[in-house]
């Protein structure tokens, strides 16, 4: 019988130090095909995040680079207010009701939207917590290693409003069951795991690309409006 994980819960970075790499979720990603791990943000924290790395929101407050430009995709954390020390991440798909709320929130200013392309290798880093739906949400499981990453493409996964079914959705292998699953990663993520940034306009790409000569870091800028949706 298959051993289950326990329920995850919030770690220090010390606590993330000493875990182990997990291994076997490297074969699970190659297995499924996943080529990218995303996460979406405006410009206003892009300089920031190039410059330096992707941070946590409880990180962010102790960068003097970006805590007085940082402007969070989430206006409201309060549900989930434990885990402000990870940085969210999606599996081969944004959640794009996330990100029409984040749109809405930021409505009145002059953003723009980008998709960070990452390597799936970082799936497999200590630490790394899956959910089986938006973190918020009452109905969340989360659990660390192969145990967590294979619960996020069960065949049904309880969401907000109803169970999804793998089957019914005809989902790609690629992408957990829940378009609202989460990849909690612990503290800040090494840009060194970048791998590409989508823009959904074309004027975007050379404004992108601007920032990064700015900053003094290179990876190729996609005009790839249907990541966005």
């Amino acid at each position: 019988m298959r051993m289950t994980s326990p329920e995850a819960r919030p770690r220090t970075p010390e606590e993330c130090s000493v875990l182990p790499y997990n291994h076997s979720i490297l074969e699970a990603v190659s297995a499924r095909g996943i080529t990218e791990v995303l996460h979406f943000t405006h410009t206003h924290n892009l300089v920031g995040i190039l410059a330096s790395s992707l941070k946590s929101r409880l990180l962010v407050k102790d960068d003097p680079y970006v805590v007085h430009v940082h402007d969070p995709n989430c206006t409201d954390r309060s549900r989930d207010l434990e885990w402000v020390g990870y940085v969210s991440l999606s599996i081969s798909r944004i959640n794009e009701w996330m990100l029409g709320c984040s749109r809405r929130w930021h409505r009145h200013q002059d953003v723009e939207w980008v998709v960070l392309s990452l390597d799936p290798e970082i799936l497999a880093h200590p630490g790394v917590v899956f959910t089986t739906t938006n973190n918020a949400y009452p109905v969340c499981l989360r659990a660390e290693r192969q145990f967590g990453f294979d619960r996020i493409f069960a065949e049904e996964v309880v969401s907000h409003h109803r169970t999804i079914c793998r089957t019914s959705e005809n989902l790609d292998d690629r992408c957990p069951t829940d378009r609202w699953a989460e990849v909690l990663y612990p503290g800040e993520l090494s840009l060194d795991h970048l791998r590409k940034i989508y823009v959904d306009k074309e004027e975007m790409v050379e404004h992108v690309e601007g920032i990064l000569a700015v900053v003094d870091r290179n990876a190729p800028v996609e005009y790839q409006p249907e990541v966005f949706r």
